[in-house]
């Protein structure tokens, strides 16, 4: 007669191994969610910067027919969802002189939301872009899109 061998092979991970694999994944996602954050607000910054510049054109537009009392509607802004200026608000350039600011709020990071990005007129014709944090918790200079100081 003949003797069967049954092999007894292991199936299935042991738990040490299943924990290795928990702790790896824990530390990815404890590296990657905040390079992620910081992602989504610097593009949230620069999209708010992008809405506001592209008015830049309706307000020479405006100024070369004399208008210089305007509201952001005048201009073709429609609203943004990530900053609180509205349609109605009030964008003068008196003398050819003044602000388009985006204030970062509405569905904007928590961490950014405060920050301003003001893009200025000078007289001359120049136009200049700041953003200043004003109290976002997690404002850092890298969000600050190219060609603002």
């Amino acid at each position: 007669m003949k003797s069967i061998r049954v092999n007894h092979a292991q199936k299935g991970f042991t738990l040490i191994e299943l924990m290795i694999v928990v702790a790896i994944i824990g530390i990815l996602a404890a590296i990657a969610i905040p390079q992620y954050q910081d992602y989504i607000a610097r593009t949230q910054v620069t999209r708010a910067y992008g809405e506001i510049s592209a008015l830049k054109t309706a307000v020479e537009e405006r100024l070369s027919r004399g208008v210089t009392t305007n509201t952001y509607g005048d201009f073709g802004f429609t609203g943004s969802n990530l900053t609180t200026e509205a349609p109605g608000d009030q964008a003068d350039f008196p003398g050819g002189i003044g602000n388009l600011v985006a204030t970062m709020g509405e569905n904007a990071a928590t961490g950014i939301a405060g920050a301003t990005i003001t893009i200025a007129r000078d007289a001359e014709g120049l136009w200049t872009c700041t953003v200043a944090a004003n109290g976002a918790t997690a404002w850092d200079a890298g969000f600050i899109p190219a060609g603002c100081q």
